[in-house]
């Protein structure tokens, strides 16, 4: 698990909109003009149309898989399925172990995003500090506007149970594949003793 760390990331230069067509790194959150064109579901750069989208809002767990394919064509799911965890979110997670990190998705998922309106929607969700934000943004279960195109539950009324499950379900897969050696109890990781050099 020691590849998985790192000291300091760079600030996220990625956005929910961005793209690299080029790359196979595309945006499937769609707009108004593409919506009237008849492209819902098309890449919003190139117009690509590469997800299928009828398989995927099936939202059957024994199809994470490809689920999972499907999610990494995105530019930031991508990102998420393979930027290393900062220093923080790994620690947080040994501290933990696996079963607690699992016992705390569906509590993650109901406070930041499981109500029909929540509090800064599209904001809730942080970039590093916590695995469970890093597989929130990897599994498009981060705000309820991803959660809509991903995995087709509207917004503007709270998940219900089935809908908390499938979602948490998500998240701790992805938390398994990236953290296989992750112990299932807690490990002991000494807190990081603060330097004057380190900042405020």
């Amino acid at each position: 698990m020691g590849n998985e760390s790192t000291a300091s990331l760079p600030k996220l230069a990625i956005t929910c909109t961005s793209a690299d067509c080029e790359d196979d790194l595309h945006c499937f959150r769609s707009r108004k003009k593409l919506r009237d064109a008849g492209l819902e579901g098309a890449c919003r750069i190139c117009h690509a149309q590469l997800i299928d989208w009828s398989r995927v809002h099936e939202r059957r767990l024994d199809d994470v898989e490809h689920t999972f394919a499907e999610l990494r064509h995105e530019m930031i799911r991508h990102h998420f399925w393979h930027q290393p965890f900062d220093e923080g979110a790994l620690s947080h997670a040994l501290r933990k172990g696996r079963i607690a990190l699992h016992a705390a998705v569906a509590r993650r998922i109901e406070v930041s995003v499981g109500a029909a309106e929540p509090v800064r929607d599209g904001r809730q969700t942080g970039f590093s500090g916590n695995v469970l934000f890093y597989a929130q943004h990897a599994t498009a279960c981060c705000c309820r506007t991803c959660i809509g195109y991903w995995h087709n539950i509207p917004k503007g009324r709270p998940l219900t149970a089935a809908e908390v499950l499938y979602l948490s379900g998500l998240v701790e897969r992805y938390i398994d594949e990236r953290l296989p050696e992750l112990p299932d109890g807690p490990t002991h990781v000494p807190r990081r003793l603060r330097r004057r050099d380190d900042g405020p």
